[in-house]
C-alpha cells in the first residue's frame, strides 16, 4: 500500500446510522448525491495498491469499487466528535444532520474539551441547537449522558481518543456497544474514522443490501453477519474504502427499489461479479434478498 497524499475535511454521511434504529425510508430526507468521504474533500488519505489477482470475490468487488470511486485510508478524526456525529445522523441523512453538527460545534466546541462542554450542557438548549437532525430531545439526552460517562471514565475527550486509537480493538468495540444509543455501525465507524483501525467494514443499509444481493453474504444475513463475511473476505487495508465506496455505488447504481441492471444488464459495472439475489431482470421485480430464499 502506498500513501499518495493527505486529504482534509470532515467525514460525513458515512455516519448515517440506519441500521441501529428504525430504517429511514428512501423517500424521506434525500441523501447527498456524493458521499463526502470520497474525493478531495472527504478526509483520510489517498492510497494505491499494486495490481494483483483478488483472493476472494468480495475483494474483487472492493477493488472494482476502488477503481470506480476512490481508494483511501481513514483515521485521525476526533473520537468523541465522531460519536456525536453518529448520534446526530441516526434516522436521518446528512442533509439534515450536518447543520445540526455544525450548530453544536459552534456552540459547544470552542472550550477545549467538547465532552466536558456537553456533559454540562442544558438539555433543552442542546435540543434546540440540534433540532435540524430530528429526534432532538432523545439525541440531546443521549449526547449529554455519553459526554458525562466519557468525562468520568476517561477524563474527557483526549483520554477517550487515546483509548479508541490505542486500546485493544475488541475491547474498544465492546465498550462502545455498551453505551446507550451506540450500535454496531456506530462503533465500527468510530473505530474506522477516528481509530484508523484496519479490518473494520461498517455495515449500513446500502452495504447490507448490496453484499447480500451480490452474494457476498448469505441472503438472510443480518448486519452483523454481513460484517463478519466482509471483514473475513476483504483485506484489512481495503475495508475502509470498501465501505465508503459501496455506499456511493448503492446511491449511483444499486438502489433498493430500482438497481440499474433492472433496465439494462450492461449498465452495472459489477455485473459479472453479482449473483443478483432478489432481482428478476426478466420480470422486472426486485425484493429484499432474504425474500428470495427458497
Amino acid at each position: 500500500m502506498v500513501i499518495t497524499g493527505a486529504l482534509d475535511a470532515a467525514v460525513g454521511d458515512v455516519f448515517t446510522d440506519q441500521s441501529e434504529e428504525a430504517d429511514m425510508s428512501e423517500d424521506a430526507d434525500p441523501e447527498p448525491e456524493r458521499n463526502i468521504s470520497g474525493g478531495d474533500a472527504g478526509g483520510g488519505q489517498a492510497v494505491s495498491f499494486e495490481p494483483g489477482e483478488a483472493a476472494t470475490r468480495a475483494e474483487a468487488v472492493v477493488d472494482r469499487l476502488g477503481e470506480l470511486y476512490w481508494q483511501k485510508a481513514y483515521g485521525g478524526r476526533d473520537a468523541f466528535e465522531c460519536l456525536v456525529r453518529t448520534i446526530l445522523s441516526q434516522n436521518t441523512s446528512d442533509v439534515a444532520s450536518q447543520p445540526a453538527h455544525d450548530a453544536l460545534m459552534d456552540r459547544y466546541g470552542n472550550d477545549g474539551d467538547l465532552a466536558g462542554s456537553l456533559a454540562n450542557a442544558d438539555q433543552q438548549r442542546l435540543a434546540e441547537t440540534i433540532s435540524a437532525a430530528g429526534l432532538y430531545n432523545q439525541k440531546s439526552e443521549r449526547i449529554i449522558a455519553l459526554a458525562g460517562r466519557i468525562c468520568e471514565k476517561y477524563g474527557g475527550e483526549a483520554g477517550f481518543d487515546e483509548f479508541v486509537t490505542t486500546g485493544d480493538p475488541d475491547e474498544v468495540r465492546s465498550t462502545l456497544l455498551d453505551m446507550n444509543g451506540v450500535g454496531p455501525k456506530t462503533a465500527d465507524c468510530v473505530l474506522l474514522f477516528a481509530g484508523g483501525r484496519g479490518g473494520v467494514f461498517p455495515v449500513d443499509t446500502h452495504v447490507h443490501r448490496i453484499a447480500r444481493r451480490m452474494g457476498l453474504a448469505p441472503p438472510d444475513a443480518d448486519h452483523e453477519g454481513v460484517r463478519e463475511h466482509l471483514e473475513r473476505d476483504v483485506p484489512a487495508e481495503k475495508c475502509g474504502f470498501g465501505h465508503t465506496a459501496m455506499i456511493q455505488f448503492g446511491r449511483d447504481t444499486c438502489s433498493a427499489r430500482k438497481p440499474a441492471c433492472l433496465d439494462d444488464p450492461d449498465a452495472c459495472p459489477l455485473a459479472e461479479l453479482c449473483d443478483q439475489v432478489g432481482v428478476d431482470t426478466m420480470g422486472g421485480d426486485v425484493v429484499d434478498p432474504s425474500e428470495a430464499v427458497e
